[in-house]
C-alpha cells in the first residue's frame, strides 16, 4: 500500500438520493470553496465526502454499496481518507462505525460544521445561498425547509431529517437573487412538505407569500414546486399560480394511496373523497396543471381490493406524471409493527400494473400535443439530440421533449418554443421553431 499522498489534497463529494441531498451537497461544497478548498462532485479526489440516503431499502443498500467500494479504494491506497454524512449515517451511525470501521468518520444530518472542521475547514454563517451548484447552470433547487412534522406511518424521514424548520422568506429570496446572478433561470422548490411551510415562522401556511416574493426576483423566470402535501393544502397557492406566469402549472404532490383503510393505516389524515376533491379543485382553479403523484404499493394489509380501488382510481384521475414504488418496511416508523404480509412478488406485480396504466395514460394524454408549441428551456445534449423540457416537466423524473441534434441547433440553458412532431409514451419529439 503506497503511503498518504502529500499534495494538497482534492474533496471528492458523492451524492446520493433525493434533490434534498443534492442541496445539501451543493452547500457543502460552497463551504468548502469559500475556505480555499479544492473540491469537485463525482469525480477522482484523495478525500471523499459520500452524502448518503437512508430512506428504503434499495436506497440504503446503494449508500452500503458505496461506503464499500471507497474503504476498498481507501485500503488499495487509490484515496486517503473516506467520510460519510446524511440520512444513513443519521439513522444507523453506530451500526455503519461497528460494521464498516474502515470510514474515517460517520456525521448526520446537522452536523455540517463538524464535517467541515474535519475536512480541514471552518463554517461560514455568512455564506447565505452560496454554493456550488451540480446541476445544469439553467435549474437549482430551492430547500424552503428542512425536516417533517407528519406522522405518516411508513416514513423514517423525521428520524432522520428532524422537526419541520422553515427558512425565513429575506433568506431565501437573497439566495435565489444569487442563484440568478449565476445563470439560473428555473427554481425547484423542494421540502419534506412545501404545504407546511412558514407555519413555525410566521404561525400560518405561507408558500403563497414565499412565491409572491420569488416571482420578483429578475433572471427566474419559471418556479416548480416538489412535494406537496394532500391534507391542510393552502389553497390560496393555486390563485398566485394562475396569476403568476413565473410560476410552472404544475405541482408534485405524493399521494401514496387512495382506498381508504390504507390511507388511516398510513395515517395520512384524509380519505378518498377528500383527494380526489382536492384534485378536482386543482384543475378548477388552474385547468392546464399538470399533476405528478406517486404511489406505494404492497403496503402491510392491502388487499387485492384495495389495490383494485387504487388501479381504477388512477385511470380515473388520468395524472399527467406518476411513479410508483413497492412498500420497504423501515425500523423505527410506526408501520414498522405491522406484518409485512404481502408477498415481494406480489407488490412488483402491482407496480408493474400501475404503471402500465399510467403508460397508456401518458401515451394518450401526448398524443394530444402533437402539432402544438410549447416553451421549453433546454437542459443539455446527449447523443445526437439536444435534450428540453416543458413547463409541465420536472428534471429526471418526467417526460423530456428531444430535438434532432443533426438537422437543428439550439442553445442549452435557453428557452426555445418547439413544436411537437412525434410523441411516445414519456418522450416527446419536436423541432424549435425560430422566430
Amino acid at each position: 500500500m503506497r503511503t498518504k499522498s502529500r499534495k494538497k489534497n482534492k474533496i471528492n463529494v458523492v451524492t446520493l438520493g433525493c434533490s434534498k441531498n443534492v442541496y445539501d451537497s451543493e452547500v457543502l461544497m460552497g463551504q468548502l470553496r469559500a475556505n480555499n478548498k479544492e473540491v469537485v462532485h463525482e469525480e477522482e479526489g484523495n478525500v471523499v465526502v459520500i452524502n448518503t440516503c437512508g430512506f428504503i431499502a434499495n436506497a440504503k443498500e446503494e449508500s452500503v454499496n458505496t461506503i464499500l467500494e471507497y474503504v476498498n479504494r481507501k485500503e488499495q491506497g487509490d484515496v486517503d481518507k473516506v467520510f460519510v454524512t446524511g440520512c444513513l449515517s443519521e439513522r444507523y451511525k453506530p451500526d455503519l462505525e461497528k460494521e464498516i470501521p474502515n470510514v474515517d468518520e460517520y456525521f448526520g444530518t446537522s452536523d455540517l460544521p463538524n464535517l467541515l472542521k474535519a475536512l480541514g475547514a471552518d463554517y461560514k454563517h455568512e455564506l447565505i445561498g452560496e454554493r456550488l451548484t451540480t446541476t445544469p447552470k439553467n435549474y437549482a433547487y430551492l430547500k424552503i425547509a428542512e425536516g417533517c412534522d407528519r406522522p405518516c406511518s411508513f416514513c423514517a424521514i423525521p428520524l432522520m431529517r428532524g422537526k419541520h424548520k422553515s427558512k425565513p422568506i429575506e433568506e431565501l429570496v437573497t439566495e435565489a437573487e444569487k442563484l440568478a446572478a449565476d445563470g439560473v433561470k428555473e427554481l425547484i422548490l423542494i421540502a419534506q412538505d412545501l404545504t407546511y411551510y412558514g407555519l413555525d415562522l410566521y404561525k400560518k401556511r405561507n408558500l403563497a407569500e414565499l412565491l409572491e416574493n420569488l416571482v420578483q426576483v429578475d433572471g427566474i423566470e419559471w418556479i416548480r414546486l416538489h412535494y406537496a402535501f394532500p391534507t391542510g393544502f393552502p389553497m390560496d397557492v393555486l390563485a398566485v399560480m394562475q396569476r403568476e406566469p413565473k410560476i410552472c402549472n404544475y405541482i408534485d404532490i405524493p399521494l401514496q394511496h387512495i382506498a381508504d383503510p390504507i390511507l388511516k393505516s398510513m395515517r395520512r389524515g384524509t380519505t378518498k373523497a377528500k383527494t380526489t376533491q382536492l384534485l378536482k379543485d386543482f384543475r378548477s382553479a388552474v385547468p392546464e396543471m399538470a399533476i405528478r403523484t406517486t404511489l406505494i404499493v404492497g403496503y402491510p394489509g392491502e388487499t387485492q381490493e384495495d389495490f383494485q380501488t387504487l388501479k381504477e382510481w388512477v385511470k380515473e384521475m388520468r395524472f399527467e406524471r406518476l411513479g410508483c414504488f413497492t412498500y420497504s418496511h423501515e425500523e423505527n416508523t410506526h408501520a414498522y409493527s405491522l406484518i409485512d404480509d404481502v408477498p415481494e412478488e406480489v407488490k412488483q406485480q402491482r407496480a408493474n400494473e400501475i404503471m402500465e396504466v399510467q403508460s397508456q395514460i401518458s401515451w394518450e394524454l401526448n398524443q394530444e400535443k402533437i402539432g402544438k408549441e410549447f416553451r421549453c428551456i433546454i437542459d443539455r445534449k446527449e447523443g445526437t439530440h439536444f435534450v428540453g423540457r416543458t413547463e409541465f416537466d420536472s428534471p429526471d423524473v418526467d417526460n423530456e421533449v428531444l430535438i434532432d441534434a443533426t438537422k437543428h441547433y439550439v442553445k442549452i440553458g435557453d428557452f426555445v418554443n418547439v413544436k411537437i412532431t412525434e410523441a411516445a409514451d414519456f418522450d416527446l419529439y419536436g423541432m424549435p421553431i425560430l422566430s
